[in-house]
């Protein structure tokens, strides 16, 4: 039996392997001459594996699209057997304090050749440089037109990943299967016209990030940047708004508190005591909140606090605007920045279409789909992996059967 995988990717890989056995010929279908590029470039060349155990019902609160649908995949391969399966193989794993999962070397080669060794031990034939142009139903099989020729394939595993255009899943046509258009998922928002990106390299561990006039909202470290405001809260953030920012064309108001821990009125509070217990300290000088002292600068003088003004002198409407820009910095959002070589899509294949406890085409017997090409993308922090690695499990065992 021939099983076609396309997609060199980590779920196209991840397929690969557990699409081999004894009567299996497995043969990975690659576009580009990189393999793995994606897994390559993960996490600033450390990759992010996958997310610290927890609770399913838990787990799948992190995917902004593909929640119902995960939670009948993850039971059959979650992130505790992701761990096990890399470190039975020498990658030890390593889960830091916001709960992503790196290997131990912090390197992402280190996950490249695993999965290379593995796909080598099982025999899996991978072409470089061989695109498939279309996917046409034989009989039984699966005639693939490719960069190198004709290929029939007994079964088929379509592991292409996100792509920005829908023009790009043109090679599917002939499946009839609905595409949802792609959208890009995690971005940072671009604040051309607002001054705080003079303040470039910032950042607060603990902010909350909303989008007026909406439930949008999020909390996490942010960070300033020369373009305007990232950070994970942004990047999740921005991940659950994709569908009604790209209808707002990426315009949009963002208001920020800078100390998820507090409230408008404990910093009123706070800031009234300190007046009292210090009223000689220069108010710029001596930064409140765990704010870093630049930013904390710039609220002031957005404020109307004088340089070498005191706490003692502080008047209640500069009390008033301080609070504000503390609890509630209002930015104007046009544009994103999207991470190309980390690129995430909403869109794809619709997953009415496809059964997640196979990952089987409900259209076409022997037809599976695993990864991004899903209409299913993940917040940071190793969910995106997750997910390529579940659902490659799955459509990889399901196609071997």
């Amino acid at each position: 039996m021939k099983i076609g995988i396309i997609g060199g990717g980590a779920a196209g890989f991840f397929a690969a392997i557990h699409a081999s056995a004894a009567d299996r010929e497995v043969i990975i279908f690659e576009k580009s001459p990189k393999l793995l590029a994606k897994v390559k470039v993960s996490g600033g060349g450390r990759c992010n594996v996958t997310h610290r155990p927890m609770e399913i019902s838990k787990l799948v609160k992190n995917y902004p699209r593909g929640e119902k649908f995960l939670k009948r995949v993850f039971p059959k391969f979650k992130s505790e057997d992701t761990i096990a399966w890399f470190e039975s193989r020498g990658v030890e794993l390593k889960v830091e304090a916001d709960g992503r999962m790196f290997p131990v070397s912090d390197s992402s080669q280190s996950i490249i050749d695993v999965l290379f060794n593995e796909a080598q031990k099982h025999k899996v034939n991978v072409r470089k440089s061989c695109g498939v142009n279309t996917i046409t139903p034989a009989s039984a099989q699966y005639k693939l037109d490719t960069d190198e020729g004709i290929f029939m394939v007994d079964k088929l595993i379509i592991a292409t990943g996100g792509h920005p255009k829908l023009d790009n899943y043109s090679f599917l046509k002939n499946l009839n299967h609905t595409i949802l258009d792609p959208i890009p998922s995690l971005f940072t928002f671009n604040t051309p016209k607002e001054s705080i990106r003079e303040l470039m390299g910032l950042s607060v561990i603990d902010g909350i990030v909303k989008i007026e006039g909406t439930k949008l909202t999020y909390r996490g470290p942010v960070l300033v940047t020369h373009w305007g405001l990232s950070g994970p809260a942004v990047l999740k953030l921005s991940a659950f708004g994709a569908q009604w920012l790209k209808e707002e064309n990426y315009i949009a108001t963002a208001l920020v508190n800078w100390n998820g821990a507090l409230g408008e009125e404990e910093y009123s509070t706070h800031i009234k005591n300190y007046s009292i217990a210090h009223p000689n300290r220069k108010v710029i000088s001596h930064s409140l909140f765990e704010i870093p002292s630049r930013l904390w600068e710039h609220f002031c003088v957005r404020s109307g606090i004088e340089v070498g003004q005191l706490y003692g002198t502080l008047s209640k409407k500069q009390i008033n605007k301080l609070v504000q820009n503390l609890f509630c910095y209002t930015l104007k959002v046009e544009g994103k920045t999207t991470f190309k070589e980390e690129f995430v899509t909403a869109g794809g294949i619709s997953l009415n279409e496809v059964n997640p406890e196979t990952l089987e085409s409900k259209f076409h017997p022997n037809l599976y789909f695993a990864g991004e090409v899903l209409n299913i993308d993940g917040i940071t922090g190793g969910f995106n992996f997750q997910a390529a690695w579940s659902t490659g499990f799955v459509a990889g065992t399901s196609s071997s059967n």
